[in-house]
């Protein structure tokens, strides 16, 4: 519950943390998410909040599904951003720096910039997370690698 708290703290200071004067253009005050990003291992990312949303680029979202055995290899990756993610459910080892810390439902990961993360799911069940990367950034970079679709 601590983490769960610390989350809900820390996105309330990121989306009210003022970003300018917004016009009542600028933004979209509800969306079904923009784009799914898909790759052949199973890994889906729905992304719910980018610069088409927000209309600016200070925060993205989305919610992410990892298949059943994904990350088994030592392959790590990088972000530019902060990345937190939130699992919603499934078993998540969130490896960061060489160092494993097993995410359940309700738990909090963070990844600052330049840390060295692999994800794997390590229980029976796919994993659910929602993914918050602060600045934006993220999305674009793994739009290069995935393909693409519309929300339906």
């Amino acid at each position: 519950m601590r983490a769960f708290r610390a989350f809900l703290l820390f996105t309330i200071t990121v989306l009210t943390y003022p970003v300018g004067a917004q016009d009542s253009t600028s933004y979209r005050r509800a969306s079904n998410g923009t784009r799914v990003l898909e790759n052949d291992a199973g890994v889906s990312i729905k992304v719910l909040v980018e610069g088409a949303v927000l209309g600016e680029a200070s925060v993205e979202i989305a919610e992410a599904s990892f298949p059943v055995g994904m990350g088994a290899g030592p392959a790590s990756h990088r972000h530019s951003s902060t990345e937190i993610i939130y699992v919603v459910s499934g078993e998540l080892d969130h490896v960061v720096n060489g160092t494993a810390h097993r995410l359940t439902p309700g738990m909090v990961g963070i990844v600052k910039p330049d840390d060295t993360v692999i994800h794997r799911v390590v229980g029976p069940a796919p994993v659910k997370v929602l993914l918050i990367w602060v600045p934006g950034g993220e999305v674009e970079r793994l739009a290069a690698r995935f393909r693409q679709r519309p929300v339906r």
